[in-house]
């Protein structure tokens, strides 16, 4: 029995193949699927050395890392003589004082937050939340860090729902904190 010869078509060529025996015929198709598997896996994706990424060419040599450690250890010290915690003034501190820098960040953070989103029930509870945490703070913890402030005030402000609201707990407690830093620059 005769048989014909198997064409395969792929993009980058024509290949014949003649089998001869039965085996012959699986080799030969199993080589040549393999043949059009690996030719259009080649068309589908770029090949592996065209994707580039930014290495640096300059080697890194001992003496250059011990020198970038040492550098490091030089940039954190001045780094660390630049930090300054941010803590509000001492007179903040008492308790006359305290009421009346609580009433001005309500005030001031329910006119930011209408004026920054849009005017809305929510912008009410948040700035007399943030005014009361604020004001707790500062009188019964006489807590003069703003980082602990800040911490304390997202902590109440989740109380809250802002369900219908553009902003959270933590977007209004940074905005809080903002708007007194920003005050003790003033004075």
């Amino acid at each position: 029995m005769a048989s014909s010869p198997l064409v395969f078509t792929c993009s980058a060529s024509v290949t014949t193949l003649r089998p001869s025996s039965k085996i012959g015929t699986l080799i030969n198709r199993a080589t040549a699927l393999n043949s059009l598997v690996s030719t259009s896996s080649r068309t589908l994706y770029p090949p592996r050395h065209s994707l580039r990424f930014p290495f640096s060419r300059r080697p890194l040599y001992i003496s250059n890392y011990h020198q970038s450690l040492n550098n490091d250890e030089e940039d954190e010290d001045d780094q660390q003589d630049l930090v300054q915690d941010l803590r509000v003034p001492n007179h903040w501190l008492i308790p006359s004082n305290a009421l009346q820098e609580s009433e001005w960040l309500r005030v001031t953070l329910h006119k930011w937050l209408d004026d920054e989103y849009c005017v809305e029930d929510t912008n009410i509870e948040i700035s007399e939340v943030a005014a009361r945490s604020y004001y707790e703070s500062l009188v019964v913890r006489k807590e003069a860090d703003l980082g602990k402030i800040l911490l304390k005030m997202a902590r109440d402000l989740e109380s809250i729902s802002y369900q219908e609201s553009f902003h959270g707990a933590f977007s209004s407690a940074n905005a809080a904190v903002q708007l007194i830093s920003q005050r003790m620059e003033q004075q």
